[in-house]
């Protein structure tokens, strides 16, 4: 396939924030090229758009970036359930799967620039002979890695998902460290740069950490408990500072509760609840300028009351019932990892002020003309 301005994004797993670097990426060539393509090739989350079924990151990519390819192109080759065993079965046809991806690149790559994100780690996909490596090296293009930030085990994890690469002939122009600690940051670039100096690779970009990227939604939080919203359906993009279970009495409870902050209580505990409603109408008559910005996670085998689901919609506080012990609940948020949502303005800007500034993008263009 002719070579053309694109660049593969790959990196050494799964959750080390590259969708997070790509929307810096995209955003900083904007600035460079009149125009920046993007396509997952291969994609395992999926949502359905226009009643077709599209990789999550795209729509987010096409919405934000106003991108005018179509979603098909974008988002050629998804993996649903089952996906593996129907391949192994021989219910898939592998050329076929090659081919409209090589087909939505040479359509997508029109554009001046084309960035090509990958999925997990370099050799995801090679059970059906669409690793990452593999699709670089069919569509001809070089690869940048995206890794977590750090020294050892970092450069650990490059040298394994370089080795996918050395053995499908792609080449590694650069790697971008994404959640580097500020405090380490001079340290990083140093050793890191010495070690990559052995394979000839420069380091692009050293990302540092933000929590706030790391930080849930509400709607995260719906979406990992299967579950709907009882209220607050204009604030399910809500993030918050700190999260607090609350088993002790509405009395001690009332001199706990603080601004964004996230509660998680048995539905039955209706004092808790109305504890809470009360500190946020005293704040709107005190101050109506201020919100408590809260939100309410009421667990427990019996769902909240119909009069408490009421009181709660008053307030506009967003909440959900969880079947589920606090415990539990506890467990699963404490052990969820936050993705970037296609409508999540305030993250999405945050990601790409962030990952612009720190990526040396003159070096980068300068890899590929």
């Amino acid at each position: 396939m002719e070579k053309r301005k694109a660049l593969f994004i790959a990196a050494t797993g799964q959750h080390v924030g590259k969708t997070t670097t790509c929307l810096g990426l995209l955003s900083g060539l904007k600035k460079k090229y009149a125009d920046v393509g993007f396509m997952k090739p291969v994609g395992q989350e999926h949502v359905e758009v226009d009643g077709i079924r599209v990789d999550k990151d795209v729509v987010l990519f096409k919405n934000y970036f106003q991108l005018e390819a179509d979603y098909k192109d974008m988002s050629p080759v998804l993996f649903p359930r089952g996906f593996t065993r129907d391949y192994l079965d021989g219910k898939i046809n592998e050329n076929d799967l090659s081919q409209s991806i090589q087909s939505s690149f040479s359509r997508i790559s029109k554009a001046p620039f084309t960035v090509v994100e990958g999925t997990g780690h370099v050799g995801v996909g090679s059970i059906v002979n669409l690793g990452n490596a593999q699709v670089a090296k069919s569509l001809n293009l070089d690869v940048i890695i995206i890794a977590s930030g750090g020294l050892g085990s970092t450069f650990d994890e490059l040298a394994l998902n370089k080795i996918q690469c050395d053995q499908a002939g792609v080449n590694i122009v650069g790697v971008i460290l994404n959640r580097v600690l500020p405090e380490k940051m001079d340290m990083i670039k140093t050793y890191m740069q010495k070690a990559l100096d052995r394979w000839n690779i420069p380091l692009l970009g050293c990302i540092p950490y933000n929590q706030f990227l790391s930080t849930p939604s509400f709607e995260d939080f719906k979406n990992l408990l299967k579950t709907k919203l009882l209220s607050g359906e204009k604030h399910k993009l809500r993030h918050f500072k700190h999260m607090r279970l609350v088993a002790t009495s509405a009395e001690i409870y009332r001199k706990l509760i603080i601004p964004s902050q996230l509660i998680i209580t048995p539905a039955s505990r209706e004092d808790i609840v109305l504890t809470t409603l009360t500190k946020f109408w005293d704040m709107q008559i005190t101050n109506p300028d201020e919100n408590l910005e809260s939100g309410m996670i009421l667990t427990g085998s019996k769902p909240p009351s119909a009069k408490i689901i009421s009181e709660l919609k008053k307030a506009d506080i967003p909440a959900l019932y969880a079947p589920l012990s606090s415990y539990d609940t506890m467990q699963k948020l404490g052990s969820y990892i936050a993705k970037i949502q296609a409508g999540d303005l305030k993250k999405i800007l945050k990601a790409i002020h962030v990952v612009e500034n720190h990526i040396n993008f003159d070096h980068l263009c300068d890899l590929i003309n």
